[in-house]
């Protein structure tokens, strides 16, 4: 039986679906996406001049790509996204999706590290966004302190992880190893601030607060389902249209928490649209966020 920590808190078994990404080359993307990450296309839509494209693993839908006629590049120094990082079961999945981005012409690698709850390679697509594939280590092996969780940056050798974990059933495997969308690292104006919208409003919990100018926040005792740094984007305001982030995606169990949510958002005066399976609000950048409920098909991801 699964429980809510109460009315103030997301469920404990919230988790996060797929991240929407606006692009200028929708083809590009996409066969980056499906070669780097061994991801697939599961469902496509036209909506006027925008065509909506779900990738994933499996059954699971990951990103929802969009493209975007005539947005500009994102501003690096603007709120927005830093990374969408993906999860995987094992190291061998993780080592095998490592080799195939590092592989990949088009990605640009932008480093590896051991985060004490972690193990974590960043790589940049071709328009500018921030990617993490990562594994987590078992949960008793994260230490507590305080009430947060210890995180580090400590060095990881990438030819070493792969000569270790990288097999030829993992690379033969492809998109029908499980993956799923482990967090999402945002970029914000101010820390406070997204403290008060993501912790307070939205109901993700503390779990790290000690890195100068970040915040890591989750629900369940994880070490974190997003997190909100300002070290590119300090000051920054409103984001205007443009290429990148379009929505996070948040998965709650049941009505109860969809209804717990508007409560909240309510009492700290914050604008939502709700349709029963889904609740969508904005942060004060502008970064529209959806908590829905689970079972997501891809067509119901298209939809929204």
């Amino acid at each position: 039986m699964t429980t809510q920590t109460n009315d103030r808190h997301l469920h404990t078994d919230t988790s996060m679906g797929a991240v929407t990404l606006r692009v200028g080359d929708l083809e590009s993307m996409s066969g980056y996406y499906s070669a780097a990450f061994a991801m697939v296309p599961l469902e496509e839509r036209t909506r006027g001049r925008e065509v909506h494209r779900v990738l994933g693993r499996g059954a699971t839908p990951l990103v929802r790509i969009v493209h975007t006629p005539g947005l500009p590049t994102a501003d690096p120094r603007g709120a927005g996204l830093f990374h969408t990082a993906f999860l995987f079961d094992d190291a061998a999945a993780l080592a095998a999706t490592v080799y195939r981005a590092a592989q990949d012409p088009r990605s640009r690698f932008a480093g590896s590290a051991d985060h004490l709850v972690s193990e974590a390679f960043y790589f940049t697509d071709p328009e500018g966004n921030g990617v993490e594939l990562y594994t987590d280590r078992s949960r008793d092996q994260w230490v507590r302190r305080d009430g947060q969780i210890e995180m580090a940056t400590l060095a990881l050798d990438p030819n070493d992880y792969l000569r270790q974990h990288l097999t030829q059933d993992a690379l033969d495997a492809g998109a029908t190893r499980a993956g799923a969308v482990g967090h999402v690292h945002l970029q914000v104006g101010d820390v406070d601030v997204a403290r008060a919208f993501y912790v307070d409003a939205l109901g993700f919990e503390t779990t790290q607060a000690t890195y100068p100018g970040a915040l890591f926040a989750a629900a369940g005792g994880y070490h974190h389902h997003v997190a909100m740094n300002s070290w590119n984007s300090r000051g920054a305001g409103p984001r205007a249209a443009a290429l990148g982030l379009g929505d996070v995606s948040v998965t709650v169990p049941g009505r109860d928490d969809l209804d717990a949510l508007i409560v909240r958002l309510r009492e700290h005066d914050i604008h939502y649209d709700a349709d029963g399976r889904s609740v969508r609000a904005t942060d004060p950048w502008g970064t529209q966020v959806t908590v829905t409920l689970p079972d997501l098909s891809p067509d119901e991801l298209l939809t929204r």
